[in-house]
């Protein structure tokens, strides 16, 4: 579940829009879930991806932190890319590269080819999830009609993740690859519509021109003249240098991570991609540091945003701590149980299925309640979770009495606190700051899905027992990865506790 969401808003029976509002809301939101289902349909299919290619878990996590990395890594410069070249064209070229990389993805004979294929489709997801909703705000008239859009919006991302489960525990009886390939003809359906749907006129500034149109208006380039168009003027608006490097210390960063295990501390295969990740993120600060509009700019007062900083952070320790569970848990049931994977994606619908039953109602949980007090529970939850999978493992796997309880703990875990975190990250931010400071923070959200699964695949390679111990012992060998699951959950639980302290009474009933 790594999509942030826009905040629910409930919606009112006389709300009207006619046939061509609906076509295009049908558009928006039909990506959104297919942008949404991206992680949960890799979530069941990885055991049959590691038979197939005959790849560990710390390779075929690369199918989840792949479409992850490509995400969060990008979704700074994919905002760049909006704003300069306007939101139409981008929206529908996304599109048509997400449906080839899908394509792609199902033909993948080699790791390397998957992993490209799902950097790419996080990449087109970077550059249509902001854009959904702005287009959104600009086509729908302001009160009910948006607000009903909204929800509808809202709705169809939040089913995304429980989606993408079922659809891929079907799917993989047959073949995993039909899991990775059924997006294809359904965004071609959406893309044939959205030409037609579409508006061409909703784009802040003119196509192309976006930066440029933006200060001209302010009278900041009058009377200049015209600047020549070179390869380097092209590559410093759009801050590639610093999206490339930013990219490459998170891809080397996993890469290191998960050939620890196999290599060690003295490897090069091992030491030198960590090496890398801290080159390139040295070669990141300096490109951000002298850029004149740098990627992060993060300004005073976003750096005095404590709000902000408190909410991504646990946001990102909610989100890694659950889909590093779900890897943990499909390694047990289909690797160790031999579960089929339909079989696994049914058991782990009590984690997926509540947060999509309650979208449209958190916003109104959140009003009740205020934001602190759903984010400590919701934190307490999760950590409840990961604290009861810690118990002396028993075989056969106990799923009435171990594996359910914790997935429902999980599940009541997202309905609590995921909608309010993402309110709270918002409520303090200046109409300046807030486009910076929401991706600052679904950049946080998805590197935390990066990070965690790598690590969770790290350690359950680090512990595997010898050859023919048996699947019982293969079991227990998971308990370093779910202590990691259960300190994800222990430090978002700390985090949601200093809000609440440093929250005035006043202050806590409807959230900073």
């Amino acid at each position: 579940m790594t999509r942030t969401l826009p905040s629910p808003v409930a919606a009112g029976p006389d709300e009207r829009f006619g046939p061509r509002l609906w076509g295009l809301l049908l558009v928006l939101a039909g990506n959104m879930l297919i942008d949404a289902l991206e992680v949960s349909v890799a979530v069941v299919a990885l055991p049959a991806i590691g038979t197939d290619l005959g790849q560990p878990p710390t390779v075929t996590q690369w199918a989840m932190t792949g479409f992850a990395a490509g995400f969060g890594g990008l979704l700074l410069f994919g905002a760049r890319v909006v704003t300069l070249l306007g939101r139409r064209r981008v929206y529908l070229a996304a599109l048509l590269a997400f449906a080839a990389a899908s394509a792609l993805s199902a033909l993948a004979q080699d790791p390397w080819l998957l992993l490209t294929t799902r950097l790419l489709k996080g990449f087109c997801a970077a550059l249509t999830a902001p854009t959904g909703l702005a287009i959104i705000t600009t086509a729908f008239p302001e009160g009910r009609p948006r607000s009903r859009a909204v929800s509808v919006y809202t709705l169809f991302g939040a089913g995304g993740f429980t989606a993408g489960l079922l659809l891929s525990g079907w799917l993989t009886e047959t073949s995993w690859r039909w899991s990775f390939a059924f997006p294809a003809p359904v965004v071609l359906l959406l893309f044939a519509c959205g030409l037609r749907l579409i508006p061409k006129g909703n784009d802040q500034s003119a196509p192309g021109r976006g930066a440029e149109s933006a200060l001209k208006g302010r009278g900041e380039l009058r009377d200049q003249p015209p600047r020549r168009r070179t390869i380097a003027t092209t590559a410093r608006r759009y801050d590639i240098p610093g999206a490339l490097t930013f990219l490459g210390a998170l891809l080397a960063l996993v890469q290191g991570i998960t050939q620890l295990p196999a290599h060690g501390w003295s490897d090069p295969r091992a030491v030198g991609p960590l090496c890398t990740a801290a080159l390139f993120l040295l070669a990141f600060w300096q490109i951000e540091r002298r850029a004149t509009d740098p990627l992060l700019n993060i300004g005073p007062s976003l750096r005095a945003n404590p709000t902000l900083i408190r909410s991504a952070a646990g946001a990102a320790c909610l989100n890694g701590s659950y889909l590093g569970l779900l890897f943990v848990l499909t390694y047990q049931t289909q690797t160790l149980a031999g579960w089929s994977p339909l079989h696994t994606a049914l058991a782990l619908l009590p984690a997926a299925a509540p947060p999509a039953l309650t979208a449209l109602a958190s916003g109104r949980l959140v009003t009740a309640f205020g934001a602190p007090r759903l984010i400590v529970a919701g934190a307490a939850c999760a950590f409840a979770g990961g604290l009861l999978q810690l118990r002396p493992h028993a075989w056969p796997l106990d799923y009435p009495g171990r594996m359910l309880p914790t997935l429902l703990l999980v599940g009541a875990a997202f309905v609590l606190s995921f909608a309010a975190l993402n309110m709270q990250a918002m409520s303090r931010l200046t109409p300046a700051d807030r486009l910076t400071g929401s991706g600052l923070y679904q950049t946080a959200v998805q590197l935390a899905a990066v990070l965690a699964v790598a690590l969770v695949a790290a350690l359950l390679a680090a512990h595997t027992p010898a050859p023919g111990t048996g699947p019982a012992a293969a079991a227990a060998a998971c308990r370093p990865a779910l202590t990691l699951v259960a300190a994800l959950g222990l430090l978002g639980l700390f985090v949601g506790l200093t809000g609440m302290i440093r929250t005035p009474p006043s202050s806590l009933h409807h959230g900073e």
